[in-house]
């Protein structure tokens, strides 16, 4: 319980500082849709989309997207290195979202916007920092690719649109909020049991360690091993004593648990 008054707090603290504090760059319109639009689960742990509510206020989120596409790259380098990485989680949100009411409501999946030559995220459709790019763009050269951010909790931040992926919150990034709301998303991910759980002494994680294991293996707060990054999360896992042992000493029997790609879309 300590733990989910702690996560609480945050939640309020977070939302707080993001009404009154000064940012370099203004997310009010998205957080008024995320607000509007994102229906929370289990306390925060995953989340659905309302996307005919958002298809609805389609003027609002091309208002938005239209404010992204207007910041250039020299105005962008010139802001703080929070403002920054908040600017493009939100872009990468935003854009899925619009991305998936291209085809709404005639798609189960964001893998049917693809084909087999390509994925959706390959797909150059994005008007931002001077270039046209793609959602692997965002992702994995501005983000994971600079060496500006070197944060793996921008995995528990950035949402493919599908029930597999941590949960998107109902909150703009901001400047003032980014390391404390990856947090909150980090530690709400790694409790939710759909996601990562133990069976039995085996640690059955999301794909997402998988697919990006070297990203939790980098350094960041002095963690070198995805053991270590486990470990430091593990009280909001409930692991056992046994179980922290084993991965204080790289010994844990993890598994990777199959993504789910269906829509995360409200009923």
């Amino acid at each position: 319980m300590k733990h989910w008054l702690i996560v609480l707090c945050a939640l309020f603290s977070v939302q707080s500082a993001s009404a009154n504090s000064a940012n370099a760059f203004d997310h009010s319109v998205w957080n008024t849709l995320l607000q509007q639009n994102v229906v929370l689960l289990g306390g925060g742990k995953a989340s659905q989309v309302d996307y005919q509510g958002v298809a609805n206020n389609k003027a609002s989120l091309n208002t938005y997207l239209k404010t992204l596409e207007n910041v250039s790259q020299s105005e962008f380098d010139g802001w703080p290195k929070d403002d920054q990485l908040a600017f493009l989680i939100n872009a990468y949100n935003a854009w899925t979202v619009d991305l998936i009411l291209t085809k709404w409501p005639d798609l189960k999946s964001i893998k049917d916007l693809g084909s087999f030559f390509s994925s959706p995220w390959s797909k150059a459709f994005i008007p931002l920092l001077g270039e046209m790019r793609s959602l692997d763009d965002i992702e994995h050269t501005l983000i994971r690719g600079s060496d500006r951010y070197q944060d793996p909790r921008i995995h528990f931040a950035v949402n493919c649109a599908s029930i597999g992926c941590p949960a998107l919150a109902n909150q703009a990034f901001q400047g003032d909020n980014v390391d404390r709301l990856l947090e909150t998303q980090t530690q709400l991910f790694l409790a939710d049991s759909s996601r990562n759980r133990l069976n039995g002494k085996t640690l059955e994680l999301s794909s997402i360690f998988k697919w990006y294991r070297e990203d939790f293996e980098k350094g960041w707060k002095g963690y070198t091993s995805l053991d270590a990054f486990i470990r430091h999360y593990a009280s909001f896992m409930s692991l056992s004593d046994s179980v922290k042992a084993a991965l204080d000493n790289k010994k844990a029997d993890i598994e990777f648990l199959d993504y789910d790609w269906a829509l995360n879309k409200s009923p």
